[in-house]
């Protein structure tokens, strides 16, 4: 069985086929490398943690979630911290709420990586779990601090935990790293981002809104080799867009070829593996016409 991308590979080369992939690990890489910088050499451009931090000395920059949790434990957070949520919002309103999970989330390569070995070792049993599961979650993490007036997810936060020890090598959360790990691998086919993770369900929230989206312009080239399929993240918001249901009528898709759904991450893999160039990215208003050119 051929990898996934493998033919774009012989098409149009390892680099075409693999930009998006490169892109986002380099966007990973680099924001802890700055926070890094900002901790350990006094290089200023971005100073904090992923929950809060300051960019250029100047611009706040919050976590709205924890922002959210921080507000449901009875705590007024200071203007700045607030300006920073607002900011954060809007930017992931504009690009994908979920974007931060396959551009930013440290945790994202873990899961990756998990994903990829599946596929070689042709592990194909998993669990099934409810993909509602991670809004249950969601919901635990903002009414518990009502209870106990602390933000308790962030005691458990893979995100923050991976990148406390990859910042200051705190160890304390290398093993639930490890376990996250594990269990996409042996249990659940993406399990983590895709059904248990609320930090995903609460940045799909935002993502709804968003402006930029993937699109289909291409999908009558779709030769059904499912190689988006095997590398996406959230295969589910992929045939809606390439096998849409037809109108018994007039025979038109019932449904537009640009992905709606906010649970997609933007990573831009089926971008990558499709060797019939199905898939650009696009916006969410585009027409009909710009859409099929």
């Amino acid at each position: 069985m051929n990898a996934p991308g493998s033919r774009m590979v012989e098409r149009q080369g390892w680099w075409k086929a693999h930009r998006f992939l490169l892109l986002r690990r380099i966007s990973q890489l680099s924001i802890l490398a700055l926070f890094f910088a900002g901790s350990h050499l006094g290089i200023t451009l971005l100073q904090g943690n992923l929950s809060s931090s300051l960019l250029l000395e100047t611009v706040p920059l919050s976590d709205p979630f924890v922002l959210a949790q921080l507000l449901a434990s009875g705590h007024w957070p200071e203007l700045s911290a607030l300006i920073g949520g607002l900011l954060v919002i809007g930017f992931y309103a504009l690009v994908g709420g979920r974007s931060y999970c396959s551009w930013v989330c440290p945790v994202n390569p873990v899961t990756d990586l998990a994903a990829w070995l599946r596929r070689k070792l042709g592990l194909v049993k998993t669990t099934q779990l409810s993909p509602q599961l991670r809004y249950w979650i969601l919901a635990c993490s903002l009414i518990l601090p009502l209870f106990t007036g602390y933000i308790v997810w962030e005691l458990v936060n893979p995100v923050s935990l991976l990148q406390r020890g990859l910042i200051f090598g705190i160890s304390a959360g290398w093993s639930l790293i490890a376990a996250i790990f594990l269990f996409d691998l042996f249990i659940t086919q993406r399990g983590w981002c895709r059904h248990l993770c609320p930090m995903g369900a609460f940045y799909s929230l935002i993502g709804k809104v968003s402006l930029v989206r993937i699109t289909t312009p291409g999908r009558q080239r779709c030769d059904d080799c499912m190689d988006c399929y095997k590398v996406c993240p959230e295969p589910q918001i992929l045939k809606p867009v390439l096998k849409p249901n037809k109108d018994p009528l007039t025979g038109a898709a019932e449904t537009a070829p640009v992905i709606i759904a906010s649970t997609c991450t933007n990573c831009s893999r089926c971008i990558d593996v499709c060797a019939e160039d199905v898939f650009k990215f696009g916006n969410r208003f585009a027409t009909e016409v710009e859409r099929t050119q």
